[in-house]
């Protein structure tokens, strides 16, 4: 019995190993296919220039312009929200009946398919609000997808807040909002900035909510207003694969523009994890 537990134990590790190591190679061999296939494309004619011929030719330009709306939209929407619903799920909300059927909506909301708020976002914004298909009914649709994220992922970072923090303060004789500002979202904003680093990445990847609340294949123009529809680049890319007419011609462009997806996901990633990791420096406990 000791040696097979030996065994065991000895096998369990390097099983877990080959399973990481294997997932690494799969991920680096997708990026290295989408990198070496559409590195040769990126060009500044590419990147700046308008599509033409019905997207078979010319730039993404308006596609980016028209990712970076929806992304800018989506965080501006979802973050305040994310993190008011946070603190109070985590600091004011009393543990009942109802806050337990609270947070498991949230939880059941953060696995809903991206094709269901879709769904969700046409029936609201697009016809019963009347917005139409645009950058406003889109950046709401993307922000109900990943309000479920932030939530749970800010509640979490709230609760590592060690609970002396809060009780020092209280006995001071600050009020529960000037403890909770001054004593507890400093520390926890780190942590809810990784909610919202995941939540952006998919948001600018999705391509189901925008297909039916903003997103057009072919507009060779930029917009104007929050009403107006956009091009986008997961569209553009599912366009380019799945529906052209003429897939091989249009193949190189479809690395291109996934490449600049990729990057410009990495970048707000980036961007968010630099933030995270200057608020860390700052606040310590």
């Amino acid at each position: 019995m000791n040696t097979k537990r030996r065994i065991m134990d000895a096998a369990a590790p390097w099983a877990m190993r080959s399973v990481m190591y294997f997932m690494v190679l799969v991920v680096g061999y997708i990026i290295f296919d989408i990198v070496k296939n559409g590195a040769p494309v990126i060009s500044r004619e590419f990147l700046l220039g308008m599509p033409r011929r019905g997207g078979s030719e010319g730039g993404i330009w308006p596609a980016i312009v028209g990712t970076l709306c929806l992304v800018f939209g989506t965080v501006i929407v979802a973050m305040p929200l994310g993190m008011a619903a946070a603190i109070y799920l985590s600091e004011y909300a009393k543990p009942n009946f109802f806050t337990a059927t609270v947070r498991l909506a949230i939880v059941t909301l953060a696995g809903v398919p991206s094709i269901v708020y879709g769904l969700f976002g046409l029936g609201l914004f697009v016809l019963f609000l009347n917005f139409g298909t645009s950058i406003i009914a889109g950046s709401l649709t993307l922000a109900c997808m990943i309000l479920p994220v932030i939530i749970v992922a800010g509640e979490e970072a709230l609760r590592a807040v060690p609970q002396s923090l809060r009780e020092g303060s209280l006995a001071l004789g600050a009020t529960k909002w000037r403890t909770i500002r001054k004593n507890v979202l400093p520390y926890a904003v780190p942590g809810m900035l990784t909610g919202a680093i995941l939540g952006v990445g998919r948001a600018a990847g999705e391509a189901a909510p925008i297909l039916l609340t903003v997103a057009a294949f072919y507009l060779p123009f930029l917009p104007t207003s929050i009403f107006d529809q956009v091009m986008a680049l997961p569209f553009h890319l599912y366009v380019l694969a799945t529906q052209h007419p003429d897939a091989e011609k249009v193949r190189p462009l479809q690395y291109g523009t996934a490449l600049v997806l990729l990057l410009l996901v990495l970048g707000l990633n980036m961007a968010a994890i630099i933030l995270r990791n200057q608020f860390r420096k700052r606040f310590r406990w």
